[in-house]
């Protein structure tokens, strides 16, 4: 079993190995004294992995109740956390029991929002089942509910007790679920690891997953150690976001998380280079390793429209939205746009 430490205000460890959904009571009761704890989950995870969370916990004397909802980016709300919320309450858990999301990134962010703001806060665990939650969404507190002006624009730092990373969870994943992660080990591989890069660019990677989760989570680790609030150095992970979140919001969520960030990172590539920001040309490896993971280059959306959605994105700061664009693989920058200069940068983004 591998084992990244996450140094927070309250630090943490992330532990990857086979089996750990089978024996998480185990690892939970090491840290916990918790009489009870609640699975949040989806229907979809709930099928495959509930049953074995709720029996190891329940052998490590934990008993268990669990909420569950459908699976996709449209329970990603205030409703769903209001429902979440008042499932805690009528169940009367209490600030020494903990909350467990079970799933990919919409499970977490949304018990971890349930986690941060039930009783003012309870402890809770991540048991990340898809490559993005495990290499990204798991790690690093930041927890949200998407509002219909934009995504993740409701939430809270709340940084989890644990974190367990089963890989034999991916083996169930659909091809393109498992495509969504990769974009993410991409992005990591360019703002800090070009070998990193190119051992996702080539493709055959999924022979040792654990390496690869291992990687990413270090590298996050170590920039949310330097910056857990996101107000400096951890901007950089949003590398491919800005345009990624507005290809979300335009398609209505129908272009997934993984494969919108993608086609932002390549957007962003392309930027860069047009404006003079980069000092190779990113773009090129960037989109050879986004279609040997499987993932789109293109979106359809008019670079007007991308803009216009846009300009509700969180990292939007007064009349500036910090955007960050790649110098070299390996490096990337945080430079402010002016609002009035994102469609300019979108058209930029676009292929010829």
């Amino acid at each position: 079993m591998r084992s990244v430490p996450v140094y927070a205000a309250k630090p943490y460890e992330v532990k990857i190995g086979e089996g750990l959904i089978g024996c998480c009571g185990e690892e939970i009761r090491k840290f916990s004294n918790a009489v009870r704890a609640a699975i949040v989950t989806d229907h979809t995870v709930s099928a495959l992995y509930e049953e074995s969370v709720r029996q190891s916990l329940e052998s490590a004397g934990i008993s268990v109740c669990s909420f569950s909802f459908p699976a996709g980016e449209e329970s990603k709300t205030l409703e769903t956390y209001g429902k979440l919320i008042r499932f805690l309450s009528e169940e009367n858990l209490s600030r020494s029991d903990l909350i467990v999301a079970l799933g990919g990134g919409i499970p977490g962010d949304l018990a971890g929002f349930a986690a941060a703001t039930y009783l003012r806060g309870i402890p809770f665990v991540q048991i990340p089942t898809t490559f993005l939650a495990a290499i990204d969404a798991s790690v690093g507190g930041k927890t949200a509910v998407n509002l219909p002006k934009g995504k993740n624009l409701v939430g809270a730092f709340c940084q989890p007790s644990l974190v367990l990373c089963d890989p034999s969870s991916l083996r169930t994943l659909p091809e393109e679920i498992y495509s969504d992660g990769a974009a993410e080990a991409i992005k990591y591989g360019v703002i800090e690891g070009r070998d990193l890069f190119e051992k996702i660019a080539a493709g055959n990677w999924r022979e040792q997953p654990q390496e690869i989760i291992e990687r990413c989570v270090a590298i996050k680790a170590r920039i949310v150690r330097e910056d857990e609030f996101d107000t400096g150095a951890r901007q950089i992970l949003n590398f491919g976001h800005t345009f990624g979140h507005a290809i979300e919001k335009l398609s209505h969520y129908e272009i997934s998380h993984g494969k919108a960030v993608g086609i932002g990172m390549l957007m962003a590539a392309r930027a860069a280079e047009r404006f003079g920001i980069s000092r190779e040309n990113c773009a090129l490896p960037i989109a050879e390793a986004l279609k040997q993971n499987g993932l789109p280059l293109s979106c359809g959306f008019s670079a007007a429209g991308l803009a216009e959605a846009a300009y509700s994105d969180k990292k939007r700061s007064g009349v500036t939205v910090r955007m960050i664009f790649p110098e070299v693989i390996g490096r990337c920058v945080i430079r402010p746009v002016p609002v009035g200069e994102l469609e300019a940068f979108f058209r930029a983004g676009m292929e010829e």
